[in-house]
């Protein structure tokens, strides 16, 4: 068994499944991705393998150690990462923290939530598009050109949580305007020379 301390104190052991299947650059991106989740410190992670999924969160009913995630290495993006690791916390929240360790924030449980409080939380976690987080097919496929535009929206839409019910609405409604507002219009655009001959 393999065990990783990647900063903030958390200790990582793998599956022997994982094991096989680890590369450099997975475990880099483990460490880089535990680095933006300082909830997590002085706690135990099993990272498993998965193959169907790009990854999976058991999320904990009561604090029992190791917490437990399974990621798919090949493939593997930060985003997915991030968003096991955001899931853990979404069960986290609804238990009291180990003693003398201060209280979690709270976050609301889901999957669209999850999505939208991992690209929040970090651009790292942008390399990707989400999963559950509706927009249009423009904005997914050209998601790197979107990413930074994205991840503000999703910033301000947890800020507005707290007086707006309706906040992960406005948020894919504020996504999907995205492509309309960086398309040309019509009106500036230079009409066609025509050539005398």
């Amino acid at each position: 068994m393999t065990l990783l301390s990647p900063g903030m104190g958390v200790t990582v052991s793998f599956t022997p499944q994982m094991e096989k299947r680890l590369t450099q650059r997975a475990v880099r991106m483990l460490k880089q991705s535990l680095r933006q989740f300082p909830e997590l410190r002085n706690l135990e992670l099993r990272v498993g393998h998965t193959k169907t999924k790009l990854g999976v969160a058991f999320i904990p009913k009561r604090l029992r150690l190791p917490l437990y995630i399974r990621l798919r290495v090949r493939g593997l993006t930060y985003n997915t990462i991030g968003h096991e690791l955001t899931h853990l916390l979404q069960g986290l929240t609804k238990l009291p923290p180990p003693e003398g360790a201060p209280a979690w924030a709270p976050l609301p449980g889901g999957e669209t939530q999850c999505d939208i409080w991992t690209l929040a939380r970090s651009e790292l976690f942008c390399d990707d598009a989400p999963t559950y987080l509706r927009m249009p097919r423009t904005v997914r496929e050209n998601w790197r050109h979107y990413a930074a535009r994205v991840r503000s929206l999703c910033v301000e839409a947890i800020r507005q949580r707290s007086s707006r019910r309706t906040y992960i609405r406005w948020l894919e409604s504020r996504i999907a305007e995205l492509p309309e507002r960086a398309r040309p219009s019509r009106a500036g655009a230079p009409e066609q020379l025509s050539l005398t001959l």
